[in-house]
């Protein structure tokens, strides 16, 4: 199973040793958004979701949900998270909301998974807060856009 880091030598699913690793500072950055129409849009931006403060609960959402990752996929490591960050920005453009999670950790292995689950914790978030007006919201664009630290260093989406 060359370089997939979660099976071992037989083929099985396996959590990945991280204990000779080094300790170091790690940061991921994730990104991804939801589209809507621009009336639900400026129903979320005017602040008059009937669930109440669509981007302040979504916000939440997602640093819980971070916190919850090794929760919710199988071969996930517990971490010590020591930042999670998530903003959601309206954007007319799309139209619908930018998301963006930061996480930070000093341990063993890398926060993306943490990153990636709070955005698509913070995009559920927003579309259950406003399913009600509009069924057909799309989640996507989900990725990393950066990683740092650990062995494999420095990756950044230009």
């Amino acid at each position: 199973m060359s370089g997939l880091t979660h099976f071992d030598d037989s083929g099985k699913a396996h959590m990945v040793d991280v204990s000779d690793k080094a300790v170091t500072s790690r940061i991921a950055v994730a990104e991804g958004y939801i589209t809507m129409s621009p009336e639900t849009l400026a129903l979320v931006v005017e602040g008059r979701a009937e669930k109440g403060d669509v981007l302040g609960i979504a916000r939440l959402a997602g640093i819980m949900g971070s916190k919850k990752t090794s929760d919710l996929i199988p071969l996930c490591h517990p971490l010590p998270i020591t930042k999670v960050a998530v903003d959601l920005t309206p954007d007319a453009d799309l139209p619908g909301i930018r998301i963006s999670a930061t996480v930070k950790t000093t341990g063993q292995t890398g926060v993306e998974m943490e990153a990636l689950t709070a955005v698509s914790t913070a995009a559920l978030t927003v579309h259950d807060m406003v399913k009600a007006v509009q069924k057909d919201m799309v989640i996507g664009g989900i990725k990393v856009t950066l990683k740092d630290g650990g062995k494999s260093g420095r990756y950044e989406v230009k």
